[in-house]
């Protein structure tokens, strides 16, 4: 609640209402502050791409490239688990980004605006259109070649560069638009590790498939009997990876289970919380909280109501946003954008069918699709949505990056790679920069958002930080 109703006195820092300050306040403020901006973890992101590309171009770039290939790992007598850095990055660190994406894909549907089923189809179409004619599009060109088995490249969309694009518009962009391109990206990145899983995968062992299988059993038992360490989750999800890891299915699949697992139900409602809390307003200040008091006990219940009135998909999100979009995918970019230029071609039939599949099969199929769904009826239009703002984020969506990299690393082969890589980074700068001028073109002026209907959840964007709630750190 905001003391005595005045907004004002709430965001002032320093108010009786916010944690005491403290000298590391003066630190920790402006790191929150950008960490917390929409466009931010695009930022980081980029940068990564750009330094990965200066030290692969650079003197440095073999020992910059003998660092992703130092093998990590336990090796005690005839038991030998390594892989490389760069292994370790893709197929480990980057579970958690689908594990991210899996989550948010279940609460925008479960619990955000896409639980109106024929708006939830207008996102699904789109996302199938921009995989499928994209994926067309590359086999058309590539049919019979080298190349062919790659069509999997131009299938994905990456979600943080997409929505960095989105805030540099700010309020030009309908509300609308922003979720429905970040419920595209995100289907459709789910849809690519499934085409991972199926197109890329290696022999399959079904042994470790089955204790794969009997870990997710246990994981959902133990949810149902009320089970509630998050400790315990993570321990059991990775004992599942290294079963997907054994079985031959490429392990960042098992995040996606994880994540579609995950509870959307909160434990403590908000009746209940407001009761507890209410409780320990009521004890007056003294020295009642130390020790095993009454008054102590209800604190601790109290702190235990306030996690709990969060959904375990809400907890997880808010956990590892950060460490996905400014850990992982950094990481990523610097494993995997290392392409040096002196080595590539930029007219090669290859370089060719990556760049037309992204800048030019996405925009198409996610038009064409949304279209067809909207045309059958099984997908409504918001009424602040048009078919231009549709082109021009499905323009965006041609930014491949990410999981187009990823892709790539499973499906080319040395010699095809650091050209798909360049193509890769061709199609995302193109499509970023058509897609920011459709969108700019199409909007000349500031969109005003629409309030949701009251009691209708905010929807992903607006659970996520923003300046807003700069000063509640």
């Amino acid at each position: 609640m905001k003391a005595g109703g005045n907004k004002s006195s709430w965001v002032k820092r320093g108010h009786p209402t916010q944690l005491p300050k403290a000298h590391i306040d003066w630190v920790t403020y402006p790191i929150t502050r950008f960490v917390k901006l929409e466009a931010s973890a695009g930022l980081v992101l980029l940068f990564s791409t750009l330094l990965a590309l200066a030290l692969a171009n650079s003197a440095w770039s073999e020992s910059f490239a003998a660092v992703w290939h130092t093998s990590v790992g336990i090796n005690i007598g005839a038991f030998v688990f390594e892989r490389s850095l760069h292994s370790w990055v893709n197929d480990a660190a980057m579970t958690l980004f689908f594990f991210l994406i899996a989550l948010e894909l279940k609460r925008e549907l479960v619990l955000g605006e896409l639980r109106q089923p024929r708006l939830a189809m207008l996102s699904i179409s789109a996302a199938l259109g921009g995989m499928l004619f994209p994926a067309l599009v590359y086999l058309l060109l590539q049919f019979g070649e080298p190349g062919q088995h790659g069509w999997g490249t131009v299938m994905a969309t990456d979600t943080a560069f997409v929505i960095g694009c989105l805030a540099l518009l700010g309020p030009r962009i309908p509300r609308s638009l922003r979720i429905f391109m970040l419920s595209l990206a995100v289907v459709d990145d789910i849809g690519a590790i499934m085409v991972v899983a199926i197109g890329y995968g290696s022999e399959t062992h079904w042994l470790p498939i089955g204790l794969a299988v009997l870990g997710l059993l246990l994981i959902r038992l133990i949810g149902l009997l009320g089970v509630r360490s998050m400790p315990l989750f993570f321990l059991s999800g990775g004992l599942v990876w290294l079963a997907v890891d054994a079985s031959g299915i490429h392990p960042t699949v098992t995040g996606v289970a994880l994540g579609l697992m995950a509870p959307t139900n909160k434990w403590v409602t908000d009746d209940r919380l407001h009761t507890i809390m209410d409780c320990v307003v009521a004890y007056p200040p003294g020295d009642h909280w130390s020790g095993d008091t009454p008054g102590r006990r209800v604190l601790k219940t109290a702190e235990a109501a306030a996690r709990e009135a969060l959904s375990p998909v809400e907890r997880l999100e808010m956990l590892l946003h950060p460490w996905v979009g400014f850990v992982v995918m950094p990481l990523f970019a610097l494993a995997n954008a290392g392409v040096q230029l002196s080595d590539t071609t930029f007219t090669s039939s290859l370089v060719m069918a990556v760049f037309l599949g992204l800048v030019f099969g996405k925009p198409v199929g996610i038009l064409l699709f949304s279209w067809l769904a909207v045309k059958l009826r099984i997908a409504v239009l918001p009424r602040d949505l048009s078919w231009r703002l549709i082109l021009g984020g499905g323009a965006l969506a041609g930014i491949g990056f990410t999981m187009a990299f990823f892709i790539a690393e499973l499906a080319y082969s040395p010699a095809q790679i650091q050209s798909v890589k360049l193509a890769i980074l061709l199609a995302s700068v193109a499509s970023a920069l058509f897609g920011l001028i459709l969108l700019r073109f199409f909007t000349p002026s500031a969109v005003e958002r629409p309030a949701p209907p009251t009691g209708m959840p905010q929807g992903l964007l607006d659970r996520r930080p923003t300046e807003a709630n700069d000063d509640e750190i």
